[in-house]
């Protein structure tokens, strides 16, 4: 049986696609999958801290910035937010790199700028030291007289601009000449003609200079805005010293002297331990400018806001064991009208204490969100804290959605739940609710996020079990 010259061909073709099939094997094995090409709107870096202050907003006596969490968009869902304390520490972590800069936020409404300086450690945990700046004035308005004027000035610019006009051939007269057709000597030309003067009027065209080209080429940069990058240093010159020695005398011998440092580290006031009159406030870096997302609630009634708050500090005093029992009947007596006595008054309620109550709209249309934290009075091994988190339902009855107690005498065990502020963590225009888990000798932040009828523990910093029993 004799093969034609086209099976031959065909038999190769079959051979050689055989060939690239089992070389190419490896290579998927070896390729993980698709490669993208990195999106210009990949969410970027953005940074959540607390500042913590002594004195008057604006002129703090002492502060200090604790970093709680970095936003890290490119990871995958779930694991988005890293600990600031410890996110690229090298040796302090990223987010108290030195000349970022923070926006202090008061429930969503921008209160000042905070600059970081330098950083160090207390109690095993990275804070930031800096100096609080005001908030840029905002540009004024043009008024309309200024603006007419602006438009006048323009116009009159525009008439002084020189025209550029076609030139005329030889021996053909110019239109404002006449209509006789008729040329006079002084415009004819011939080629043996000199060249005509130059018209100090007639514009001229000059090329650019190389450094104004530059200059004028380079992206704009907007200095307001929060970024969340570690400023320029200059590295410490590398310059030996040789001098010689006063009580010696051979002149000859060298003396060698540490050369002197350029890190000229400004030590701010700093703030420590926990004091009494300390303040805090939510801090942000970003390196994109967003819009001001302010969390308060607007009540349709106003007198629905003290109702709520009624029935939450009620339901907190049953948390709190501060709701006596009810009295019991006492028997009755027959008695005569002129002898009757009118009922006795029911005691005042019990005091709350260091009593926050906040309402919250965390998300546009969401509704409202009620928060209230507060502690008895007496010994700090007696007091009793508690939190609670609840939304009204469509009948104007409070739901809790978390009801947490602490005590005082095993504060380690179980934090006491301190509300911050409401915070955008995740940069989708959604607020969430920041907490300080304050222990006996320890303490840790934590973002909460309530959805769904839910109030779901988003995130919290720190090793350990500490704090991890709070739901």
């Amino acid at each position: 049986m004799s093969l034609r010259k086209s099976d031959f061909l065909s038999i190769s073709r079959i051979t050689l696609a055989i060939l690239l099939l089992h070389s190419a094997l490896p290579l998927i094995a070896q390729y993980p999958g698709q490669v993208t090409r990195t999106s210009h709107d990949a969410p970027v870096l953005r940074s959540i801290a607390v500042l913590e202050w002594t004195g008057e907003p604006g002129h703090p006596k002492t502060s200090r910035l604790v970093p709680v969490a970095v936003f890290d968009g490119s990871r995958i869902e779930g694991e988005q937010l890293q600990d600031g304390g410890i996110y690229m520490a090298r040796p302090q972590p990223l987010a108290l790199s030195g000349e970022v800069e923070y926006e202090l936020q008061q429930n969503g409404h921008p209160l000042g700028l905070f600059d970081i300086k330098n950083a160090g450690q207390e109690q095993g945990s990275w804070v930031g030291y800096g100096s609080w700046k005001p908030l840029p004035a905002p540009k004024p308005k043009p008024s309309m007289a200024e603006v007419a004027r602006s438009m006048r000035e323009s116009a009159e610019e525009d008439s002084d601009k020189p025209i550029l006009h076609r030139k005329h051939p030889a021996g053909e007269a110019p239109s404002g000449t006449g209509s006789t057709g008729s040329t006079s000597p002084s415009t004819t030309s011939s080629p043996s003609a000199p060249a005509p003067a130059s018209d100090s009027d007639r514009p001229t065209l000059h090329k650019r200079d190389s450094s104004e080209t530059s200059t004028s080429s380079a992206p704009a940069t907007d200095s307001d805005r929060p970024t969340l990058k570690k400023g320029r240093t200059r590295p410490p010159e590398d310059i030996g010293h040789v001098d010689s020695l006063p009580d010696v005398t051979d002149h000859n011998r060298p003396r060698l002297m540490r050369g002197k440092s350029s890190n000229n580290i400004e030590v701010l006031p700093t703030l420590m331990g926990l004091p009494p009159d300390m303040q805090q406030a939510v801090a942000i870096s970003d390196a994109k400018t967003r819009p001001e997302h302010p969390w308060t609630f607007i009540w349709a009634n106003p007198d629905d806001e003290a109702k709520m708050k009624s029935s939450l500090e009620t339901m907190a005093r049953d948390a709190l064991g501060l709701t006596p029992p009810p009295p019991s009947p006492a028997p009755r007596k027959p008695t005569s009208r002129k002898t009757a006595q009118p009922a006795p008054a029911p005691p005042p309620p019990a005091p709350l204490l260091d009593e926050n109550f906040r309402v919250f709209e965390l998300a546009y249309g969401s509704g409202a969100t009620l928060v209230l934290t507060a502690r008895t009075d007496g010994p700090l091994n007696q007091q009793k804290f508690v939190t609670l988190i609840a939304q009204p339902d469509f009948y104007a009855n409070l739901l809790i959605l978390l009801k947490y107690v602490a005590n005082g005498a095993h504060l380690d065990d179980t934090p006491r739940m301190r509300l911050i502020d409401a915070v955008d963590a995740l940069a989708d225009n959604r607020g969430e609710l920041l907490f300080e888990l304050r222990g006996a000798t320890q303490r840790q932040f934590a973002l909460y996020r309530v959805l769904r009828g839910q109030a779901e523990k988003l995130f919290i910093t720190g090793p350990g079990e500490f704090g991890q029993e709070i739901r």
